[in-house]
């Protein structure tokens, strides 16, 4: 038995506005709390997926000064009075939205309430250090280990890539790819991307049509972003390791970056080039994979400044596996699934801390 989805917190004693914002939540299929007063207002506030903030109550709930938190909103009708904006700064307030206008949105919104998106899910970039170092394979290997513990999306941002699905074996699933997306200017529902991508059980994948179009807005990339945060646990990103302005909408979004290398002196030498464009803290770490040939493990970490999550061989029977349409990991044994798995914690680890 599943907990039941909390519910949307609205503090208003205007009846129109509250009316309108009951009906706009049952048109997203959830149900309300509704506090006309500071007091009870405060007493949901930290708990509450997402907290809509009456214009009628802002200024009251600015002088009771709330908590901090994520996904408040202020709304009114008709127009705003630009104190409002003021009164909305002083309780955190992401937005200010105006009724009518603002409808689709809201309902967008709390549609993401009522499909359980109250909690983000971990987003985690895999990015190549050189060429040929397997940065592709090893973040659909780490996809599919996501995907046994919740909902995973694999988002393809390398357009020049020999393409994420064709690597999962989801190239003839239907759903859609970047071309739908290209023209994206409002806020994108999670629950209506997740139905509508190519998926296999809870893995699902946003790649490029067969005929690629290599011009990708940045607003494209972070309205899919935050939209796969919302509605899966867990988002791995192939990043092309070529900077623009994609990829860094990418890395700035990003909770985790992997940072894939062989342990070649060639590879090694251009990882530290990408390493220093990586964002720097403890959420970008290395996956070394083969043999040392050159360098060693140890040297590669205190050289780019990172430290190392995982390190694998070569994997027996990658290119059959992957030929198949099975993926990556046709079984759990062997080196790469090893190293997703330890990769895996990581972000596992991650995800429980910002639950707590």
């Amino acid at each position: 038995m599943t907990d039941p989805t909390p519910a949307p917190l609205v503090v208003t004693d205007d009846d129109l506005l509250l009316a309108d914002l009951v009906r706009l939540a049952a048109a997203a299929g959830v149900t309300p709390d509704v506090a006309r007063e500071c007091a009870p207002a405060l007493r949901s506030w930290s708990s509450a997926p997402v907290v809509l903030v009456g214009a009628d109550r802002a200024a009251d709930l600015a002088r009771s000064r709330p908590p901090r938190r994520g996904r408040v909103h202020v709304v009114g009708r008709g127009p705003l009075a630009d104190d409002l904006f003021r009164h909305a700064l002083a309780v955190g307030a992401e937005t200010v939205a105006g009724l009518p206008t603002s409808e689709s949105w809201l309902v967008e919104l709390l549609t993401d309430v009522g499909d359980g998106a109250g909690s983000p899910g971990v987003t985690v970039g895999v990015v190549g250090g050189a060429g040929g170092v397997g940065a592709t394979v090893f973040a659909a290997a780490l996809a599919q280990v996501c995907a046994t513990a919740g909902g995973t999306l694999v988002v393809d941002a390398d357009v020049l890539g020999a393409g994420i699905d064709r690597v999962l074996g989801l190239e003839e699933v239907d759903g859609i790819r970047w071309d739908a997306l290209m023209q994206a200017t409002g806020r994108l529902s999670a629950r209506s991307l997740r139905e509508a991508l190519p998926r296999r059980d809870r893995l699902s994948v946003l790649t490029w049509p067969v005929d690629r179009t290599p011009t990708l807005q940045a607003f494209a990339m972070r309205e899919a972003l935050s939209a796969g945060r919302r509605g899966f646990a867990t988002v791995v990103v192939d990043v092309p390791r070529h900077p623009d302005p994609v990829v860094d909408e990418v890395l700035t979004r990003c909770d985790h970056v992997l940072l894939v290398t062989t342990l070649t002196v060639p590879a090694v030498t251009a990882a530290a080039r990408v390493a220093r464009r990586l964002p720097s803290g403890p959420g970008t770490s290395l996956v070394l994979r083969g043999a040392a040939a050159g360098v060693a493990p140890r040297e590669v970490s205190r050289l780019l400044g990172l430290p190392v999550v995982a390190t694998m061989g070569d994997q027996r029977g990658l290119d059959e596996a992957i030929s198949l349409g099975v993926g990556p990991l046709r079984s759990p044994r062997g080196t790469l699934a090893r190293a997703a798995r330890q990769a895996a914690a990581v972000v596992t680890a991650s995800r429980q801390a910002s639950a707590a």
